[in-house]
Parts: structure tokens; C-alpha cells; sequence
């Protein structure tokens, strides 16, 4: 027996099952109803959590009573944050608790209550197609995805299709950042057909047709009001920009790179005031409610290169930021906190564990961060680096990065690399952090790899038509090996054929026989043209080959069984389907 000794903390296995030799996460403990629900340990030197949760900063003539709170009388609750006070538990949030197996919806309850979770649902946006869940550390990562209009690309329609396409592709939530076109239109058709949490900047509508030295508090509050009306279910809000801020910039190598922050620090040195966003904050809060719309209070000053991370400017903002969630908290609002930017690896840990403490707990939710600046082009994987590393040290929502981040205007496929990166770093930080039955569906695919079931192996995949197009690219015959190895150096076959190993040998995922591989679909054939490695004529056969080979009639071909006696289709399976390594049949009399 070994006499090593695994940094074990507690941490629940993340497979339900306990499949396999894992011994299970390296994470913390959970503590669930504490400021460390899912957490990694810390690095010497780290901020230590707050002491403080939403609970300490209840509206005036509020009180506590164990978990929960009384109110004055006749006060009647609107948004998430004080029906959990009260002790309500609401219909949204048993539909998140139905959506996070590993919570309750008391749990859920208790989370939103103590600010380490939102639920953002507009009261509006619920009367359409929006399907409740939360933003939170207790909770699974989730994943954002930006899409909207510019002055010089896209549309309406091209933004609701992309809508559509970042939900197929597992968006959590999306952000309209349109700044041309029609606005109110397109916001309006993204709320109308969105089953998950709409966000915006409203910054960009108030300069619509103006000046940003010409936005008024007027001009502001109106917007504010209209979009809140519409639907939107959180916005970013940059009201920690501060005057006092501005002179932390002047050294930087790239200056202000948030769109809300650099308009509102001119609007600031052009008027010699403060930042309009954080003087009138408790008008902000109050129209915010009505609707139950979430802050998601903006890194204005966030760095924009790895030569500007975690500098005065940012983590001034970042103070500020914690301000200003007291104020929301006090006011009923729900709140998340956005986070930086471009940050050096070795920073990132520090970042996310910072603002645990300065924002009492209050979600984080982070653009990347991108470790690296030299791969434009590529910087949906520089950032998903980081984002993997922010999820697992306390991130609980990833704001996606596109191929086209820093170069253009993403387009459909864009949309659709962006996603999968980021579902890669949410998953792969839930999986670290211990989250119960976030190891499950690995498992699974594992079973269906190790018996060489391709077809089961497939099906699991998060894109399984990318996975099986690239499989029939070399092979396309479901067998007990792929093109990588051939057959005799193929170690999971060998594996699965050693008795003694329970490799391969999983219930349920037994692989039935050898096959061809069915016609690639449509959305495989267009894989395998963009990619430009078989011929057009190689793609055309593969795309047509098995139904036409059969003689199709139908829904089946007629080697299948159940359509012609056994013996007519056994033949023309051998006669016109690749066959490998069959078996002679066995007699009952052998």
C-alpha cells in the first residue's frame, strides 16, 4: 500500500457514483450557508473572505429573526432578494433548484438572501419565454455570451438568430451590447424570444443621437426606466468610476478600455462633476426594483493588457464597487459584480478572492480573464484560461471571449467557439471545485470511450457532430479502434480485452458490433467542408454513402432485420458494408 498522503479537504467527489480510482476533488470542504460554499484553498497571502453578507445591510425598519427578516407593515416584496429575506420561497426559485440538483430550494433560498446569489428575472421578462436560474458560487459556473448590432454590421434578425444559436450552444445568459441599428427594437425582439437572462449597457442607448458632455440625469433615468419596462433582467452599471479614479490612469499602456468607463470619464472631466451613475445611485436602485432588474456593477476601469492588471485604478473601482453593493443591498436590489479584463496568470487567484471580500460575497462575473496578449484571433482560448482558473478560485459567471475579441464583430460561428470554450473552463472549475454530480456526464463518456462504443461516445459529446465528423473524416466504420492507433496499438482495446480489468466492461455501454457509420448529417458535411481536408468528392461520398449502399426505401434500409429475413440481411450487410473482425456464428449444437 502506498504511504503517500492526497491533499484531501473535504470536498465532496463530484461523481455521484464515485466511479473510477479518482479520489475525489483537492478543493475545499463545501459550506453551504458560510462565506466558503464551494471554494478552492488559498494560496499563502490571500484576502480572506468578508465577514459581512447582504444580511448586514437590510433596508431601514428592517429586522432579523434567525434566517429571516420582518419588514414594516404593508411592505410588499418585488424582487428576489427580499421575498428570501421575508422567507418566501418562490416559484423561480424552486425552478433553480430543479436546475441545480445538488441544491434545495431552501438552500437557494438562503443563498439569495445573503447576496452570494441572484436570480435574474425581470417581471416582465418572466411573462415571455424566460427560464429562471441563479448567478452564484453554490451554484454550477455559468457562461455569458455578448452579441448585438454595430453601426457598420449585423441586424435585428442576425442578432436574434445569434441569440438562438448562443442558447443552443449552452449560453447561461446574453448581453445585448447593440450600439447601432434600431436599439429598442432589437432589445426588444431579444427579450420577446430569449429563454435565458437578458443584460445590457444602457450607457450605449443614453448617447444614442447625442453627445456623452450632453447626457443628462433626465436622459439617463428614462432609459434606465424604458429598458427596465421592456424586460431586461440585469444591467451593467458603471458607477465606480470615480473622478478620484482618473489620475490612477494616466500611466497606463492602454488607457480605458471599457466602452461605459471611458464615456463616463470624459462626461466627468467635461463637467468637473462626478460620475452621474454613482451621485444618483439610490435613484438608480429604486427604478431597478420596480422590475426586479440586477445590477451587474461594471469594471469601468478594468485593465485592458496584462501591463495594467490589478493596478490602483482597477482596485479602486473594485472598493468602490463593494460601496455600492451596500447601497443596492439596502435598497432590495440584487447585485453581481463584473471583473477584469487581461490578468497575469499568477494574479488571478488574488483578483477573485479580493473582491470576495471587498463585495461581501456578492457573484462575480468575469470577462476571461485573457493570460496573454500576443494571439488575437485565438483570444477565446487565451481568456478560457483564465476563466478556468477564476471559476475554481470563486468566479460564478464567465462573460465569454470570442475568436473575433479585439478584431471585429463576431459572426455565427464566432458565437458558437466562443460558448464551447467557455462551457469547457465552467465545467472543468465545477469538476475541480467538488460540485456533486458535476463529474457524472465524464463518466459516462468515459464508459461509452473505454467499450468503444462511438456511437454512445457521440451522443455524450458536448458537440457530437463535430466528434463524429472528425472520426469519419479517417474512419468511417464504428469499430474497435480509431485512425490515431489502427487496431493492434489501439491501448483502450487492449484494455477492454484483459479480463481482469474492468475497463470497457460498463452496463449499458456495451458496443453491439462493427458498422459502417451512418451518412454525415448536414451540419457534419458542413464541418468537414470548412475544414478543407477531404475532397469535395471524398465528402459527397461519406455524406450519401449508407442509406443509398442498403437500398434505403425509407425510414430503413433493408439490412436491417426486422424489414428482410435475417439470412437476406446478413448478406448484404457482408456484401456491401465494411466488415471487421466478425465472428463466425456458433451452433447450438457446439
Amino acid at each position: 500500500m502506498s504511504t503517500r498522503t492526497l491533499p484531501l479537504r473535504g470536498a465532496a467527489n463530484p461523481s455521484s457514483l464515485r466511479d473510477g480510482t479518482n479520489p475525489g476533488s483537492f478543493a475545499n470542504a463545501p459550506n453551504l450557508g458560510g462565506a466558503l460554499t464551494f471554494s478552492s484553498p488559498d494560496t499563502p497571502g490571500m484576502p480572506q473572505p468578508s465577514d459581512k453578507t447582504a444580511w448586514d445591510f437590510l433596508p431601514p425598519g428592517w429586522r432579523r429573526e434567525g434566517d429571516r427578516a420582518i419588514a414594516p407593515a404593508g411592505f410588499v416584496p418585488i424582487t428576489q432578494l427580499e421575498h428570501a429575506r421575508l422567507g418566501t420561497v418562490t416559484p423561480e426559485m424552486k425552478r433553480v433548484a430543479e436546475r441545480e440538483p445538488h441544491l434545495s430550494a431552501e438552500q437557494v433560498r438562503s443563498e439569495v438572501a445573503a447576496g452570494r446569489m441572484i436570480i435574474p428575472a425581470n417581471t416582465q421578462h418572466l411573462q415571455h419565454a424566460l427560464e429562471p436560474m441563479c448567478i452564484g458560487r453554490a451554484s454550477k459556473t455559468k457562461i455569458n455570451a455578448n452579441m448585438g448590432a454595430s453601426p457598420v454590421s449585423s441586424s435585428t434578425d442576425e442578432e436574434v438568430e445569434k441569440l438562438k444559436w448562443a442558447e443552443r450552444w449552452g449560453a447561461d445568459t446574453v448581453m445585448d451590447l447593440s450600439t447601432g441599428g434600431n436599439l429598442d427594437e432589437c432589445r426588444q425582439a431579444i427579450i420577446r424570444n430569449s429563454r435565458v437572462p437578458i443584460g445590457t449597457v444602457p450607457i450605449y442607448s443614453m448617447i444614442i443621437g447625442r453627445k456623452i458632455e450632453d447626457l443628462s440625469v433626465e436622459v439617463i433615468m428614462a432609459s434606465l426606466r424604458q429598458q427596465a419596462e421592456q424586460g431586461v433582467d440585469y444591467f451593467t452599471i458603471h458607477a465606480g468610476v470615480l473622478r478620484e479614479h482618473l489620475p490612477f490612469v494616466q500611466r497606463r499602456l492602454i488607457g480605458i478600455v471599457s466602452r461605459g468607463g471611458s464615456l463616463l470619464a470624459k462626461w466627468m472631466l467635461v463637467h468637473g462633476k462626478q460620475n452621474p451613475m454613482y451621485a444618483h445611485f439610490d435613484e438608480i436602485c429604486e427604478i431597478m426594483r420596480q422590475y426586479d432588474v440586477s445590477f451587474s456593477l461594471g469594471d469601468g476601469l478594468r485593465p485592458g493588457g496584462l501591463a495594467d492588471a490589478s493596478d490602483e485604478a482597477q482596485l479602486s473601482e473594485l472598493a468602490t464597487l463593494g460601496e455600492l453593493t451596500e447601497k443596492a443591498w439596502r435598497k432590495g436590489v440584487q447585485v453581481m459584480i463584473e471583473g477584469p479584463g487581461h490578468v497575469p496568470f499568477d494574479q488571478i487567484e488574488y483578483n477573485m478572492k479580493l473582491e470576495r471580500r471587498l463585495c461581501h460575497g456578492a457573484p462575480f462575473y468575469v470577462l476571461g480573464p485573457l493570460v496573454t496578449d500576443v494571439f488575437p484571433g485565438y483570444d477565446h482560448i487565451t481568456s478560457c484560461i483564465g476563466a478556468t482558473a477564476a471559476a475554481y478560485h470563486g468566479a460564478s459567471m464567465l462573460c465569454y471571449v470570442t475568436p473575433k475579441e479585439h478584431v471585429g464583430l463576431p459572426k455565427k460561428d464566432d458565437v458558437k467557439q466562443g460558448c464551447i470554450a467557455y462551457k469547457i473552463a465552467a465545467h472543468a472549475a465545477d469538476v475541480a471545485l467538488g460540485i456533486p454530480g458535476s463529474r457524472d456526464w465524464d463518466d459516462s463518456l468515459t464508459k461509452a470511450r473505454a467499450a468503444l462504443n462511438w456511437e454512445k461516445h457521440f451522443e455524450l459529446a458536448f458537440d457530437g457532430d463535430t466528434a463524429r465528423a472528425f472520426h469519419d473524416e479517417d474512419l468511417d466504420v464504428d469499430t474497435d479502434f480509431c485512425a490515431m492507433c489502427g487496431h493492434d496499438w489501439c491501448s483502450v482495446r487492449i484494455s477492454k480485452e484483459i479480463v481482469e480489468f474492468a475497463s470497457g466492461k460498463a452496463d449499458g455501454f456495451e458496443r453491439d458490433k462493427v458498422a459502417q457509420s451512418a451518412a454525415l448529417t448536414p451540419e457534419q458535411r458542413e464541418i468537414l467542408e470548412k475544414r478543407g481536408v477531404l475532397s469535395p468528392e471524398e465528402i459527397h461520398r461519406l455524406a450519401s454513402k449508407t442509406r443509398k449502399a442498403v437500398g434505403a426505401d425509407g425510414s430503413k434500409g433493408s439490412c436491417h432485420s426486422d424489414l428482410v429475413e435475417p439470412q437476406t440481411a446478413q448478406q448484404i450487410q457482408e456484401q456491401r458494408l465494411v466488415q471487421l473482425r466478425t465472428k463466425p456464428e456458433v451452433s447450438a449444437a457446439e
